[in-house]
């Protein structure tokens, strides 16, 4: 018998996120790390819009808005002038905007809310073998004590990181290549007039047109803190071509790989478009991006998430919120099949649908490094959208139902879309509006079902209500279900207390998001993704799509 459910390899973001999840999913869970203490290193430093879609679901959210800042926008400066400037304005629809939060506050606002759960990071503990077998995964781990534990775990997530024990145990292969250039990072304080919010960009082009010197600042928490990155010159560079590794980045102030303050000061000097001073160096590194893909996510009893998965270069913010949403996929299934409420074809999912996102997470970021951000012919709006990671869906998932012949509705997200926030929905017991994400802040699939006109009474709703109570038993009651009526619906057109409970859409803002029709369900998967529709809703349509998902 095994000693715990789940063993979770690796401490970062991304581990952080799996343990939680499995957590709030009633899951046993382990989460060990080398390190004795976590790194106070900033590293990642982007928070998606989609990502903090996420940590809302999850019940983090408030905690990081009161640390993190916005990202608004970004100046570019080419040869000293200044160029086009980007807005990271997004729709009003959007609950939450591009932010900018260093990754050793995420990760302490992670391992804070793990704790609630009763689960702390065991450190440092370190990994040092792992063989599979048929029920069961045995990993040897070496406490800092010297004592040496054989647990056995139902199952072991890889999060650690691009040299990853746990892929290199489940034979995975992890092919790519590196990018010749070496870089330079810092955490510094920048002394200018430049506008509070705002990244900035400065490169200048040789005479063929291609960057030879650039320089990139993102602010951060704190006064005039900035996240610098900058071309290494290759007089520094020369000589030293073994230097980085090239699955990672090497930090660590003061052990020879990052810059000094004088250094990072020379290449403000070159490129910033005002004088600029820098201090307060907090630390720096010399990294040389890389760019691998995992050909598989699982091998049985094992999983990688994360950079253990996928490694890119460090543009927009995508790896870190990749690797959190590769987590979040994975933690409902896992739970549910740890439950027994799910067969193990419900884990070949994990493979595919997040296997598809980073490889195109990797290929476009490779372009955007090689021809800059516009170089995959998006309009500035989808662009926009798919750097916040809001356009991610899953529409060959093979737990999606997909398109009907009676009409996949021509506007509002379809299955395998992100499922939209709305807001100004009122129920019986609350007289304030709702949003949407407050019924989805659940670990549970959600059953919205639509009444206008002609199903908000009679035989109408007990018809809904009808496919409410059996996809409850088909989800073995891990579902929540609502009835959405119309704005024109008159509020007493069903009784108050019946379930399932009622909202209504009285602002028109689910309307105007999903353009529901009269009498149809849409299904939401716990990881905020459109499951189906069904139009006419019918219990045995239900019933029969769910079973895609549950025993």
């Amino acid at each position: 018998m095994a000693d715990v459910d789940v063993l979770v390899v690796g401490a970062g973001p991304v581990g952080l996120t799996a343990a939680a999840e499995l957590r709030r999913h009633g899951v046993d869970c382990r989460i060990v790390d080398r390190l004795a203490v976590a790194k106070p290193y900033a590293k990642a430093i982007g928070v998606l819009p989609r990502t903090l879609e996420v940590w809302d679901a999850m019940g983090l959210v408030r905690d990081v808005l009161d640390n993190a800042v916005p990202h608004l926008g970004q100046l570019v400066f080419i040869d000293g002038k200044p160029g086009p400037e980007v807005s990271l304005t997004l729709p009003s629809e959007v609950p939450y905007p591009f932010a900018t939060l260093p990754q050793c506050a995420t990760e302490r606002l992670l391992a804070e809310h793990l704790a609630r759960f009763g689960t702390e990071v065991e450190r440092p503990t370190e990994l040092r073998s792992v063989e599979m077998r048929p029920d069961e995964v045995e990993a040897v781990l070496a406490h800092a004590d010297g004592r040496i534990e054989r647990l056995h775990a139902r199952y072991v997530v890889g999060c650690d990181g691009a040299h990853s024990l746990v892929r290199k145990a489940a034979g995975l292969s992890f092919e790519g290549d590196a990018f010749p250039e070496q870089y330079m990072i810092g955490d510094v304080e920048v002394d200018w007039e430049l506008p509070a919010g705002y990244s900035m960009r400065s490169v200048t082009l040789d005479a063929n047109g291609a960057m030879d010197d650039m320089l990139v600042c993102i602010p951060m928490p704190g006064v005039r803190r900035y996240w610098l990155s900058m071309l290494r010159p290759r007089a520094q560079a020369g000589g030293e071509e073994g230097s980085s590794a090239p699955e990672g980045i090497v930090l660590g102030l003061g052990d020879g790989h990052g810059p000094d303050l004088g250094q990072i000061q020379a290449v403000l000097d070159r490129l910033s478009p005002e004088p600029a001073t820098a201090s307060t160096l907090r630390w720096s590194s010399t990294f040389r991006a890389s760019h691998r893909l995992v050909d598989r996510y699982r091998n049985g009893r094992l999983f990688v998430a994360g950079d253990a998965a996928h490694i890119h270069p460090p543009i927009g913010g995508q790896g870190l919120n990749t690797g959190v949403q590769d987590a979040y996929n994975l933690a409902w299934k896992l739970a549910l099949r740890v439950r027994g409420l799910a067969t193990d074809d419900l884990l070949e999912s994990y493979h595919a649908e997040r296997h598809p996102v980073a490889r195109e997470v990797v290929d476009r970021t490779v372009r955007h490094a090689r021809s800059g951000l516009n170089s995959n012919g998006d309009d500035a709006e989808m662009l926009l959208r798919r750097q916040a990671q809001l356009l991610v869906a899953y529409p060959d998932s093979p737990l999606i139902q997909p398109d009907a012949a009676d009409g996949t509705p021509a506007a509002g997200p379809a299955p395998g879309d992100r499922a939209p926030d709305c807001r100004g929905l009122l129920s019986d017991l609350a007289t304030y509006p709702r949003r949407l994400f407050d019924l989805l802040r659940t670990p549970r699939h959600v059953l919205l079902l639509f009444a206008g006109s002609e199903h908000a009474s009679g035989d109408g709703v007990a018809r809904l209500e009808a496919c409410a109570t059996e996809a409850h038993r088909a989800a073995h009651g891990l579902l929540d279900a609502y009835l959405v009526t119309a704005a024109e619906v008159p509020e007493d057109a069903r009784p108050v207390g019946l379930r399932p409970p009622r909202v209504r859409d009285a602002a028109g803002e689910f309307r105007d998001a999903y353009a529901p029709r009269d009498g149809e369900a849409l299904l939401i998967r716990p990881d905020g993704y459109l499951s189906g529709r069904f139009h006419p809703a019918v219990p045995e349509r239900l019933t029969a799509h769910l079973r895609r998902t549950f025993a």
